[in-house]
């Protein structure tokens, strides 16, 4: 019979095949879905973990928001990182909370990824919400009041954000898996574990490749597929079915610009910027409409038609869904 466990997984023995959770369990396995996903990446700059904010967590968004809130008109906001986390949280600051100075610090060019329209676009919003950028910017320290460059100038911060990027959980780099070199376990087009067959990793704690072998980002346009293709090539294994072989591609960058504004970046299935982008109103309401259908689908797990079929090799496989 399927067994749930909730506990806190603080080691991984994939060659003895168990899971040491804190209180002392251990859980053997036949065979092991790692999904541990991801928090904010730090990347070894001195200040990040004291005086930043980050929006990875709940609980760090909440402390966020009222840290925000406790600000005086003309507070000082700066959001670290370029990227589309860095994009949406400054945007969103900006719009919530428009009698605060919102700095945005970029180390390239300002969405220099996408096409001329998008960045357009978000030129003309950051300008509109009246958003500070500093692009080329890499910061090396971050203080209580201030953030500092690379250049050797402080930008004066009341609160910094940092949204600088995601680093996996060390978990399974303390382990004889094949990972890379920020920890992400290595699969093959099944999600498999190149040197593990009995483990499948999915989402932000596994590098998966795209139809022309291009990495496949962490996002959630790329850890909901690998997980259906987790749960699909799993399923053919244990009886005999055929193993899926849809490449894993992208269709768009969805990108909130706020509440009432935002970006939709087509892409080719690599992820590279296609000429069309259409952004404004409409395109931040079928974001919300993206959000709002993954956030019910969570809560409210729609029950597919499926047929039965019989495991093959009668092997005993156990989910458990843990927390690192």
């Amino acid at each position: 019979m399927p067994r749930l466990r909730v506990g806190r997984v603080v080691s991984l023995d994939v060659d003895r095949k168990t899971v040491a959770l804190a209180d002392g369990d251990e859980l053997p396995y036949d065979t092991l879905v790692y999904a541990l996903g991801s928090a904010r990446d730090d990347h070894g700059v001195p200040g990040v973990r004291e005086h930043a904010e980050e929006v990875a967590s709940r609980d760090g968004a909440l402390r966020l928001r009222d840290r925000l809130r406790a600000l005086a008109p003309g507070g000082r906001v700066v959001v670290v990182g370029g990227g589309l986390t860095g994009i949406e949280a400054a945007t969103e600051i900006a719009e919530s909370f428009p009698h605060l100075d919102v700095a945005s610090a970029v180390r390239g060019g300002l969405g220099d990824w996408l096409s001329p329209a998008g960045r357009r676009h978000l030129r003309g919003t950051f300008e509109r919400l009246g958003i500070t950028v500093h692009e080329r910017t890499a910061v090396v320290s971050v203080g209580a009041t201030e953030v500092r460059t690379e250049a050797g100038t402080d930008l004066a911060a009341d609160v910094t954000v940092w949204a600088g990027g995601f680093a996996v959980h060390p978990i399974a780099a303390a382990t004889s898996l094949a990972v890379t070199d920020r920890g992400q376990i290595l699969v093959d087009e099944t999600m498999r574990s190149v040197s593990h067959p009995d483990v499948y990793a999915v989402g932000d704690a596994a590098l998966a490749h795209g139809p022309v072998g291009n990495s496949l980002r962490m996002s959630c346009a790329s850890g909901m597929p690998m997980a259906w293709q987790a749960a699909d090539s799993l399923v053919a294994r244990l009886t005999g079915g055929r193993l899926p072989h849809t490449p894993l591609g992208y269709v768009h960058q969805c990108i909130s610009l706020g509440r009432r504004d935002g970006l939709i970046q087509l892409v080719t299935t690599d992820d590279r910027a296609r000429s069309f982008a259409p952004g404004g109103r409409l395109a931040a309401r079928y974001k919300e409409l993206v959000c709002a259908g993954a956030a019910f689908m969570v809560a409210h797990p729609v029950p597919y038609p499926a047929r039965r079929r019989h495991v093959r090799t009668g092997s005993r496989v156990e989910a458990a869904q843990a927390r690192a």
